[in-house]
């Protein structure tokens, strides 16, 4: 078993704001994260995949091919994007860091293995000192 990382980067506006508290409670939980008019990070994307080599190519998987999954369904519908607003696979769900990075495996994992890898980790940077980690369920 081998272990590849694609790094890619993206930027996007999100808030952490509930609808069904007050402004009052969202400010007193999420701080400046509530910010009605929003606020931005620039992510930085690392995806692991694991899987065996291929004797004839000596890859898990072409990074080509890794690369054009990432960019097609994760980073091109996220960048330069409201995530509570403008991305299919956020709306309705509490745009924090932790849930993007679920949502991201969830578009990731079955492009992944239909080219015989696995998804092993994705690791998202909101800011260079906080980042999640997610292995799937």
């Amino acid at each position: 078993m081998i272990y590849i990382t694609r790094k890619e980067h993206f930027n996007a506006a999100h808030k952490l704001y509930r609808e069904d508290w007050s402004k009052e409670k969202n400010e007193e939980v999420f701080g400046r994260c509530a910010n009605a008019n929003w606020h931005g990070h620039n992510y930085d994307l690392f995806v692991t995949i694991k899987g065996e080599i291929n004797p004839e190519t000596g890859f898990v998987v072409d990074l080509k091919d890794l690369k054009d999954i990432i960019l097609k369904q994760v980073v091109d519908k996220l960048d330069h994007r409201n995530l509570n607003l403008d991305v299919d696979f956020m709306i309705g769900k509490m745009a924090s860091t932790e849930v993007l990075a679920i949502e991201v495996w969830k578009q990731l994992a079955p492009h992944i293995e239909l080219r015989g890898a696995k998804l092993h980790c994705i690791k998202l940077y909101e800011t260079a000192s906080n980042y999640v980690e997610y292995f799937g369920d």
